[in-house]
């Protein structure tokens, strides 16, 4: 992809088209604060900041194209302790440059690169020239990946030109491209691949730190989390057949699961959850019988996996599942 050098007049001009009409400077700050976290926002001096945009949530994760005139963007320490909204963002270039600061790390992307952060943790965006950008906010329960593990990766530059970033970075133009389309059944299962996808880089880009690094101990750890993934639909697969499959301890087993504040079995029963949760809004998997889907992932019980399912999503997952592709139906 080359960059696209826009001015103020052609932003206005191409938004008015595209997008609707453009935004002020505070209608702007207001408008990103209210739909996904408090930021500061500021127009690059000597400019005059116009904003516009195109968005979709679908399952919990918007998806926003933005328009944008040259800006800068803080969330400071003070905003993130005020805010307990934790999502991880990531965000793809499409037109102009953008740098991405976080967690000691500094990210210049190029039109087809993207790069990962997190609500939790205060970083910084600069846009020294207008563009155009593609957003996803991405709660951070359909992650198959830690909180620890994302912050080893953030404020990385995962270009077009190399690694998975040439399969990956193209999709998610696509989804972007596409914005108005993902409302409905088939637009759910395009941004669960494209989570799915974006786990996958991240997760290629981990074992190469790790390889670089030399860290056994979150080889282990990744090897283990992995492991458990492949197994999820196992209804044997146990903490002690877990530490068995790879030669340790159970206390081991426990005290590397301790260190990011959790259980395995805790881990293992919300991941189980997650994925039968997305089974019951998949299309594919539309007349399947919900016991028929708990079963997949392991939960055979169907007393106990409707009480852990309603504890951990507030509804029973017929209901759940109806409700929500009664939705799509109506947005599609």
């Amino acid at each position: 992809m080359h960059s696209i050098h826009t001015s103020e007049a052609d932003l206005r001009d191409r938004s008015e088209h595209r997008t609707g009409p453009s935004w002020d400077l505070h209608s702007w700050r207001e408008m990103i604060s209210d739909a996904v976290v408090p930021l500061e926002i500021q127009a690059m001096p000597g400019t005059t900041f116009a904003g516009a945009l195109r968005s979709s949530e679908v399952d919990g994760v918007g998806v926003y194209e933005l328009h944008t005139t040259a800006h800068t963007v803080r969330r400071t320490p003070q905003l993130v302790s005020r805010d307990d909204a934790r999502f991880y963002k990531l965000s793809l270039q499409l037109a102009g440059r953008a740098v991405l600061e976080q967690d000691g790390r500094r990210a210049c992307l190029a039109p087809g690169d993207l790069a990962i952060y997190d609500t939790d943790r205060p970083y910084a965006l600069s846009f020294p020239e207008p563009s155009r950008t593609m957003v996803m906010v991405i709660p951070r329960e359909p992650v198959d990946l830690t909180a620890d593990q994302i912050a080893q990766v953030t404020a990385t530059c995962f270009s077009s030109d190399r690694g998975f970033g040439r399969l990956v970075n193209p999709f998610f133009v696509e989804l972007c491209n596409s914005i108005e389309q993902l409302p409905g059944v088939y637009g759910t299962r395009l941004v669960h691949s494209a989570l799915d996808l974006m786990v996958t880089m991240l997760a290629q880009e981990l074992d190469r730190h790790r390889d670089l690094t030399g860290s056994g101990n979150s080889g282990l750890h990744r090897e283990i989390r992995e492991y458990i993934l492949n197994h999820l639909g196992e209804e044997t697969l146990t903490p002690a057949s877990i530490a068995a499959a790879h030669f340790i301890s159970l206390r081991h087993l426990y005290t590397i699961f301790t260190e990011d504040g959790e259980t395995v079995s805790a881990w293992i029963r919300a991941r189980r959850l997650e994925h039968i949760r997305r089974d019951l809004l998949d299309p594919v998997h539309a007349l399947r019988p919900v016991s028929w889907i708990a079963g997949r992932w392991g939960l055979h019980d169907a007393a106990h996996f409707s009480r852990l399912f309603k504890t951990e999503f507030g509804q029973s997952p017929s209901l759940y599942r109806r409700q929500r592709l009664n939705r799509a139906d109506m947005a599609a």
